[in-house]
């Protein structure tokens, strides 16, 4: 990192087939975390059209490039802040996938398709192929999806190509926000200690309109495994800001015997 960079992270309530109304909600909190000084927003993951299977997956599926996009695409460059935002994306191939966008101010955008898709999303999503990082202005970033953050490779893959954080929004119901924060602190801290990174998570929040609750929660685990902040939000939105420190990072990886990256051994895992 050639600086500190704030971010901001959202646990946002997103009902299902209320796309304009969850757009609306979304342009809101851009505002206020562009008001406090954030460079980057994060939202759950299938933050634009919300979280189901079956027949009202594809119910809800949109393209990448589709006019619920283009309206992030414009709030991403009026407030000169990178927007992370997720949606069941419907492939030109017609497959379904759960993918996660970096809309970039410039006008460009990354792309994120969730490579572990849970058991029960396994006849209904198509997992992506690809292991892509993202930069902005001197900060590389990683995008993984829930299911994602319980593969430890995937992390230091990210980890080797220069992130200096991976952002993992969720889609995660059940149980109440403190559970949840039980349970990520299980597996969150080790992905950013074992790798010398931020980890950033954030799921959605409260009722869908169609049967699921989720608990809501932000957090934030510093590259030396502890957590240094979060939100818990419940079933309502909460918005979450913090500043990546650089001297958080330097302190990690300037320490021969707390940054593990360097002495892995290529020669047997190869990268």
């Amino acid at each position: 990192m050639r600086a500190d960079f704030t971010i901001a992270a959202v646990s946002l309530n997103v009902r299902i087939f209320r796309t304009r109304d969850t757009l609306d909600q979304m342009a809101r909190h851009i505002r206020d975390a562009s008001g406090k000084g954030a460079s980057l927003i994060c939202f759950p993951e299938l933050s634009i059209t919300g979280y189901a299977l079956g027949e009202t997956l594809r119910e809800i599926a949109i393209p990448v490039n589709g006019d619920e996009v283009a309206f992030l695409q414009e709030l991403a460059s009026r407030h000169r802040m990178v927007i992370l935002a997720g949606l069941a994306e419907k492939g030109a191939d017609e497959a379904l996938y759960a993918t996660h966008l970096a809309i970039m101010p410039d006008g460009t955008r990354g792309v994120y398709r969730k490579l572990h898709v849970a058991p029960p999303e396994k006849d209904h999503i198509k997992p992506g192929d690809e292991i892509p990082v993202f930069y902005w202005e001197g900060f590389c970033f990683g995008i993984q999806l829930c299911y994602d953050a319980h593969f430890p490779e995937l992390t230091t893959r990210m980890a080797l190509k220069g992130v200096h954080a991976v952002f993992m929004p969720h889609a995660s119901p059940r149980g109440s926000s403190q559970e949840k924060l039980r349970s990520w602190m299980r597996h969150l801290p080790a992905r950013a200690f074992d790798n010398g990174i931020f980890v950033i998570a954030c799921n959605q929040a409260g009722d869908n309109g169609r049967g699921l609750q989720f608990p809501g929660l932000s957090v934030v685990i510093a590259p030396s495994g502890e957590l240094v902040s979060s939100v818990i939000g419940g079933g309502e939105d909460s918005m979450m800001i913090y500043t990546l420190s650089q001297e958080d990072m330097k302190a990690v990886r300037s320490h021969r015997m707390r940054y593990f990256l360097p002495n892995r051994r290529k020669d047997i895992f190869g990268g």
